[in-house]
């Protein structure tokens, strides 16, 4: 039952991506291309606001991707400033790997808008590479990308152009100010509370959160209203029942 409820929850997410994709923007564009791999960094912009988005094409034709809001960008680049220093440090000899959790040399993270992020200059039979991973705690999804090393330096540059060329604000013309993410902690589960908008309007995702399983409802903002008068009643209702007894004394 739980892993058909969490297969639900994958299908309702991308059919809300279809219809955010559909109605996307693109506003400025750079590539980069290290060895047989080619990274697309796209700033968009739809119903929610504008956004970055990291595409990583393998020689395969296979796709991944990472995204952020365009507020988040300006630490995403101090971080990966940070293991650029690093990498050239380690290259040069004047700076020592840390191997002692596996081959990871060094490693940065970042939480923003309810997604947290993780930067790892790590080396495989391959060679040393750089792989970012965007988790969404709400969902559980998670995606990442892969660079060779020697690519970071102009990922990097061409992220600094973009947020030179196109600024850091999330809001642009025809963007709808959404009410921000809130969440609470109870009896061992977290709610999150998310309002998103598609093409076909905007909607309340309701995400429930536990150890063992993880489950979402999407509401319509039509329907609000009606939630929220079944909640007073619920409340109401609750409030006039007489308290439980005090267990007896001894």
């Amino acid at each position: 039952m739980a892993q058909m409820a969490n297969n639900r929850q994958r299908q309702q997410q991308q059919q809300q991506q279809r219809g955010a994709d559909s109605d996307e923007q693109e506003i400025a564009s750079r590539t980069v291309q290290v060895q047989s791999k080619r990274f697309y960094l796209d700033v968009k912009q739809n119903r929610r606001g504008r956004f970055l988005k990291i595409a990583e094409v393998g020689s395969n034709g296979q796709k991944s991707r990472i995204l952020m809001s365009m507020s988040s960008t300006t630490e995403f680049r101090d971080k990966l400033s940070e293991l650029v220093k690093f990498y050239k440090q380690l290259e040069a000899g004047g700076a020592t790997g840390d191997h002692g959790n596996g081959p990871r040399f060094k490693s940065e993270s970042m939480v923003k808008d309810n997604r947290r992020y993780y930067l790892d200059l790590k080396e495989n039979q391959r060679g040393k590479f750089l792989r970012v991973a965007q988790q969404v705690p709400q969902t559980g999804m998670r995606s990442q990308i892969a660079m060779p090393a020697e690519g970071m330096s102009e990922l990097k540059e061409k992220l600094t152009e973009l947020i030179e060329e196109c600024g850091t604000d999330d809001l642009g013309d025809g963007v709808e100010q959404l009410p921000g993410p809130k969440s609470f902690r109870a009896m061992g589960k977290i709610f999150y509370f998310d309002v998103g908008a598609n093409r076909r309007g905007t909607f309340l995702r309701v995400s429930e959160v536990h150890a063992s399983y993880r489950t979402a409802v999407t509401v319509p903002d039509k329907c609000w209203a009606n939630m929220r008068d079944i909640l007073n009643e619920l409340i109401e209702n609750d409030s006039k029942q007489p308290a439980a007894p005090e267990a007896a004394k001894n």
